[in-house]
């Protein structure tokens, strides 16, 4: 890319939101309700309910949305925040989670108002069911297992509407290079590219003056960005994430100058179905079948998580994924198996299963689903407090790239969307109160009026990286192996960034390079991170803060989570 110059196209923005999962639209919608101008940036498709692949995590989710009502006698916000303690292996910021966690009803009942409606049982009252690490049912759920994609239909419908009335401006198609700041250090705004149509993902062809032919630069000036770009997802060769899941706001925020905490625990879900040799996005199969009854068993027949924790199939998940992985070296099998005999009327309650299954050309009625874990939900990310507000001035971050303290060593089952909602309204809250007043002041980065786009980034080839990051990486590591995929990194070569694959690269090459430090540095195992070489938990042990020095991502210790007062 030849960078971003004077010409490019420029126009400004109370808020700039980087994504459009639950996060990022209930960040925006919730602006715009407040009378913001509100600027959405995402790398996919316009929103059309129908699209056979869709481009965020949201969409995916199936179990649901663990949230208490305030009515409910049988459960409480204590007792949620008790389950989600046991499940973040000693890392979870219990005063963050707590905070959370209470507003979690308020953000629901905001999102029913948007249009959600979740399933309700014979009574009418609201059906729930129970995941793992959960100690009471409390999940809601819409669509049986079809949570995510009715949460996205909801906003997404809302977001058509507030673009028709110009209340959002919405770039489709279209990925951030890189945030602004200004003279200070704040942040101004964000260079993006859009991909034209006709471009394509790897960008369109390029005249002989070396310029792209299909893809329009733009900045957009702004006091306040937002990342909520999801996760890491495609770090692996298999992932229960979609294709846009490449760590891009991490690798945004960490050239920006913001901290990351709590990258080492990357959650692998237990029960990825399993198919063979694909790489990409592969079906979830969702926690929900196990809270009804299913069970996980070996080539054999045999329990999984038989005397390995007393909740058994319904054990935090790093316990049960290392169950799965434990059986699997046991009998020497590619999988384990999720017996859903036990289940009622699976293809009725849980159709989203049921079709994955099927267009993988297996079949459901067999009663035995081949699964094995997947990489899946990413514990930590840019640390934020808990208004969404990072270590730079104006930078935001909610959803799963932030990293509030509410997961720890290991996410509790669908906490994730609550997070997603709760925190995009927040981040409303703090864009409002930091609008105004931002529209003439210079950008830095050596621009009068723009920031250059860099060059070249370092970007490793996408099925090296994985396949590395696959085996020395994943649901174990060592240092060894580590070590190896370090100095793979190290000597990734430069790349200009002229498409959309050449920017997830890069941001894949950095993201992997802070994973790989901060699971060096980690010589323990706790939650979702298994080092082979050091097995034990150590006594005491707290998040690791990481920062961009010299290009190199370096530990700046523990005691340094402090993020911008605005």
């Amino acid at each position: 890319m030849s960078g971003v110059t004077g010409g490019a196209v420029s126009t400004s923005a109370d808020l700039v939101v980087v994504g459009a999962g639950v996060a990022g639209l209930t960040a925006a919608l919730s602006a715009a309700a407040l009378g913001l101008r509100v600027v959405v940036v995402h790398k996919g498709p316009r929103w059309d309910a129908d699209r056979a692949e869709q481009a965020t995590s949201t969409f995916y989710a199936q179990g649901g949305v663990a949230v208490v009502a305030p009515d409910d006698p049988l459960d409480s916000v204590r007792r949620h925040l008790d389950d989600t303690l046991a499940a973040g292996a000693g890392l979870t910021d219990a005063a963050a989670s707590g905070e959370i966690l209470a507003g979690g009803w308020a953000a629901v009942a905001e999102l029913i108002g948007r249009g959600a409606r979740f399933d309700r049982d014979d009574t009418g009252a609201y059906a729930r069911t129970r995941e793992g690490g959960h100690s009471v049912r409390r999940i809601l759920h819409a669509g049986g297992d079809a949570t995510g994609a009715h949460l996205q239909r909801t906003l997404g419908a809302a977001l058509t509407a507030a673009r028709a009335t110009g209340e959002i401006d919405c770039r489709d198609d279209t990925f951030v290079t890189r945030v602004l700041t200004d003279g200070d250090g704040r942040v101004a705004g964000v260079a993006c590219r859009t991909i034209l149509a006709g471009g394509g993902r790897d960008g369109g062809g390029r005249d002989g003056g070396g310029h792209d032919g299909g893809v329009r630069d733009e900045v957009v000036t702004a006091p306040t960005v937002l990342l909520a770009t999801g996760g890491v997802g495609h770090l692996y060769p298999a992932t229960t994430n979609p294709a846009g899941a490449t760590g891009d706001g991490i690798g945004l925020a960490l050239r920006a100058g913001a901290r990351v905490a709590d990258l080492e625990f990357i959650q692998f879900h237990p029960t990825m179905l399993f198919t063979g040799g694909e790489r990409g996005r592969r079906t979830l199969i969702t926690e929900a079948l196990r809270g009804e009854g299913g069970r996980l068993v070996d080539a054999g027949g045999r329990s999984v998580t038989a005397d390995v924790h007393p909740l058994g199939d319904l054990a935090p998940r790093d316990v049960v994924a290392n169950a799965v992985w434990a059986a699997m070296d046991r009998t020497g099998e590619p999988c384990v198996y999720l017996d859903v005999t036990g289940v009622d009327d699976v293809e009725r309650r849980f159709p989203t299963v049921t079709a994955g299954v099927r267009a993988a050309g297996l079949d459901i009625t067999s009663g035995r689903i081949p699964v094995v874990p997947g990489a899946h939900y990413l514990c930590g990310g840019v640390v934020t407090d808990t208004e969404t507000r990072t270590s730079v001035p104006g930078l935001l971050a909610a959803g799963e790239v932030a990293r509030t303290g509410l997961h720890g060593g290991n996410r509790l089952a669908s906490n994730s969307l609550l997070e997603g909602l709760v925190m995009g309204g927040r981040a409303a809250v703090v864009a409002a109160a930091q609008a105004g007043g931002h529209h003439d002041r210079p950008v830095g980065h050596g621009a009068s009026s723009v920031a250059p786009v860099p060059e070249l980034l370092p970007a490793l080839e996408r099925t090296a990286l994985q396949d590395a990051m696959g085996r020395h990486v994943g649901l174990r590591r060592d240092a060894s192996g580590l070590a190896e995929v370090a100095t793979l990194l190290q000597h990734a070569p430069r790349r200009e960034m002229v498409t959309v694959a050449d920017a997830e690269d890069a941001s894949l090459t950095l993201v992997a390079s802070a994973v790989v430090a901060a699971a060096s540095a980690r010589a323990e195992s706790r939650g979702s991170h298994v080092r082979s070489d050091f097995p034990h938990t150590a006594d005491h042990s707290g998040s690791r803060i990481f920062a961009l020095a010299g290009g190199v991502v370096t530990e700046i210790g523990s005691d340094e989570l402090a993020v911008s007062p605005g």
